[in-house]
């Protein structure tokens, strides 16, 4: 018998609040969390802004000492995993300790540690790496220090597929405790790596904005006059408990995890096939898994980078598994929003859908001011809207071609709706 997977806590820290209230807020009235760039001088480079996180002081979740020998992707990871495990009313004593398993990944770990002690090597001498570098870099960080801080003794891991990963993160814990090996499961991921080589490299790759003139205004996925995504920063965090550990306790469950799809497009590092064959592979595994049909899913988190190809590649993509009712089915991208969280994105965007599961309300996709005819759906344009909602599709597409789909179904008195 499958066992039946739901999720009790949510956890976030983005560019528009240190918390998921903050953030759901902040999207359903279409504020932009992008601005001017203030962690470093950006004045040399191409693009001088970015989405990122504010007014975010890691003292206000761990010890200053912690704080210091920890990545801010790892801080963010504390931070998100402290709001969902309160959300969720859960804390892991010894007789759920071994059951708690965490999944945390990050599409580049501590890139900003890693950079920081390579330029004091080369200032300072070799002799001064401080001795908390290789752990602060390493990708798997976050996902042990979940542990240490929570006392998870359970399976734990990380999981790396660039801008696909927290979509993987949540889909890969799921499964994991579908199997037996859990009955609790941390699950997310986490980036900072707003960093002038970065964004130089991005520029260079020429797919991030360059719209200097209104930061505000430079993330607009599915609009013609797109010209690149904008860089952000940030962690998601949700608990799984499987539905009869749930109900026992009596928690709140904001939706099951119905359908997990993942595919690789094989073809190119950082261009996907044009015509949107990997995602849509990976959109019908989840389907299959959840054994939906594509019009019983009634709102699509999109991927939605606001690059050229990844806007049209999705749309198709969508096309292909929905038919005609592509053009019924809202979609929209909340990367319109808070940018590109790279590793981060699609564990904030399932956290975004589970809320639209929850309230009734589809939160827009801002910027959308110039139809493009090769981007022809229904993008919810500039505006939150009402719906009733029971059945959510996330996605998330990465370089080296990951692509991963979440189906998220609302439950009512532990039953389908």
């Amino acid at each position: 018998m499958r066992r039946r997977i739901v999720v009790t806590g949510l956890g976030a820290v983005t560019p528009l609040a240190n918390n998921v209230p903050g953030t759901w807020q902040a999207l359903l009235e279409g504020r932009s969390g992008v601005d001017w760039i203030t962690l470093f001088d950006a004045s040399e480079l191409e693009t001088r802004f970015a989405a990122e996180v504010k007014n975010f002081d890691p003292q206000d979740y761990m010890d200053r000492k912690e704080a210091r020998r920890l990545d801010r992707f790892v801080q963010f990871t504390i931070a998100a995993t402290r709001e969902a495990l309160a959300d969720a009313g859960l804390t892991i004593g010894p007789e759920l300790a071994d059951r708690t398993a965490v999944v945390v990944g990050s599409g580049a770990g501590g890139l900003a540690t890693f950079l920081e002690q390579i330029a004091i090597a080369s200032r300072r001498g070799i002799r001064r790496v401080s001795p908390f570098y290789i752990p602060m870099m390493l990708t798997d960080t976050a996902a042990g220090q979940v542990a240490i801080t929570f006392g998870a003794r359970g399976p734990n891991m990380a999981v790396v597929a660039a801008c696909a990963t927290g979509t993987a993160a949540i889909g890969e814990a799921a499964a994991l405790i579908a199997r037996g090996d859990a009955e609790v499961a941390i699950a997310g991921a986490a980036d900072a790596i707003i960093t002038p080589i970065v964004i130089a490299g991005f520029n260079n790759m020429k797919v991030l904005s360059t719209y200097n003139e209104d930061p505000t205004r430079a993330s607009r996925p599915f609009d013609a006059t797109r010209n690149g995504f904008v860089l952000g920063e940030g962690a998601g965090v949700v608990i799984l408990e499987t539905l009869e550990h749930a109900r026992r306790r009596g928690a709140r469950i904001y939706g099951e995890v119905a359908g997990y799809g993942s595919s690789a497009d094989a073809t190119h590092m950082a261009a996907p096939p044009e015509d949107g064959n990997g995602i849509a592979r990976a959109m019908q595994m989840a389907l299959q898994r959840a054994e939906l049909r594509p019009e019983e899913v009634e709102y699509v988190n999109a991927h939605g980078t606001g690059t050229a190809l990844n806007d049209v590649v999705e749309t198709r993509a969508l096309k292909r598994v929905f038919g005609e009712y592509a053009y019924r089915v809202p979609v929209s991208s909340s990367k319109s929003m808070f940018g590109h969280l790279m590793g981060a994105a699609g564990a904030v965007e399932a956290i975004i859908c589970l809320k639209v599961l929850e309230t009734g309300r589809i939160p827009p996709t801002i910027n959308y001011e110039h139809p493009d005819p090769e981007c022809d759906l229904d993008y919810v344009p500039n505006q939150a809207r009402d719906a009733r909602v029971e059945v959510v599709m996330s996605n998330s597409l990465g370089l080296g071609g990951h692509n991963a789909s979440l189906i998220l179904r609302a439950v009512k008195n532990g039953k389908e709706v």
